[in-house]
């Protein structure tokens, strides 16, 4: 008995040790785009996905903030040097560097956010924000005083105007007659990261009679919401769940689940379950949605929610179909 008992406590640790090599083998990087990992929306909603990966494994990983384009490539090589794997990198700018570093290392695993790069080794995650932002629109136009309401973008590129355009027939679908104000704030990446432009924007859109404005920008978005509150008016939130950052000022937020994308890809990869090819999130499969909390909940009345579930369901079930912009550029 004595010996049986020796051989299993040796069984034991040597599965423990197994597995412990099991999770050496799992370095996760994350590379974020301009902006950094606290903007408070798209890239710290990949920081909060990588944190939760950490918390429910005990497996740390390695990030890095870059402060100017050139960086990109560089620190995707670095990492994948390092044995990084798999290295996630977030943002549709990040593509070519993605596309060139994995063929130089077709055994490192790498993911990337808002882009579509066909390689092997490479997973794309994509996400139908049209969707998302369809239904913030209808809350928004459930919200307005003045059937005027407003949308400032980040860089002017198809995805911002993907956005834009599913935010206004969302709008439209409850008030046809609804004005509906659009501006993007740039055309370079510092785009992402000018909140004093963002609240300029928002302001103008308020002076012409918008009540609410829902944004698209990054860390430009700040200036958005901070723009709302003083005019006493309501701004939306993108990405990360942002009512919190002005409570009874923003609306709501269109939950753009970067997060998940982030911890799955790693869980993924640790379970021996990492795939390549395209993984596209919509309302669905639980990739975008809106956020009701305690900061809003007394924005948000009975009839508003109905509506706005009213409308997921309908998305859902194929019942009402968001145009997506990024299929042939025009907005209906």
């Amino acid at each position: 008995m004595k010996k049986l008992l020796t051989i299993s406590v040796s069984t034991l640790a040597g599965l423990a040790f197994s597995a412990a090599a099991m999770a050496a083998d799992i370095n996760p990087a994350v590379l974020y785009d301009l902006g950094g990992k606290f903007d408070k929306s798209f890239n710290e909603a990949a920081f909060t996905g990588a944190e939760k990966f950490k918390a429910d494994t005990g497996i740390g990983y390695r990030d890095f903030e870059i402060q100017n384009d050139a960086q990109r490539e560089q620190a995707l090589r670095n990492f994948a040097k390092r044995g990084q794997s798999p290295i996630i990198a977030i943002g549709f700018s990040q593509a070519n560097a993605v596309e060139k570093v994995a063929k130089e290392f077709p055994d490192i695993q790498f993911a990337i956010v808002d882009s579509v790069i066909d390689l092997p080794n490479v997973r794309s995650i994509v996400f139908k924000e049209h969707e998302g932002s369809y239904i913030v629109g209808v809350a928004a136009a459930l919200a307005s005083k003045t059937g005027k309401v407003g949308f400032v973008g980040g860089m002017d590129i198809g995805l911002i105007r993907k956005f834009a355009c599913g935010y206004k027939q969302g709008v439209m679908s409850v008030k046809s007659d609804a004005e509906v104000f659009e501006n993007m704030t740039g055309d370079t990446g510092a785009a992402w990261n000018d909140p004093v432009k963002g609240g300029e924007l928002a302001k103008s859109q308020f002076d012409k009679g918008a009540d609410v404005v829902y944004h698209a920008a990054g860390g430009t978005g700040i200036g958005v919401l901070q723009a709302a509150h003083d005019a006493g008016k309501l701004g939306i939130g993108v990405d990360s769940n942002q009512n919190g950052l002005f409570p009874g000022s923003v609306l709501t937020s269109m939950l753009k689940r970067v997060d998940v994308a982030v911890a799955k890809t790693f869980e993924d990869a640790k379970n021996d379950a990492w795939s390549s090819g395209v993984q596209v999130l919509g309302l669905a499969e639980g990739g975008v949605d809106w956020a009701l909390d305690d900061n809003n909940a007394s924005l948000v009345n009975a009839d508003m929610k109905a509506a706005v579930e009213k409308a997921k369901a309908d998305i859902i079930s194929g019942t009402v179909v968001v145009h997506d912009y990024m299929a042939d550029n025009t907005c209906p």
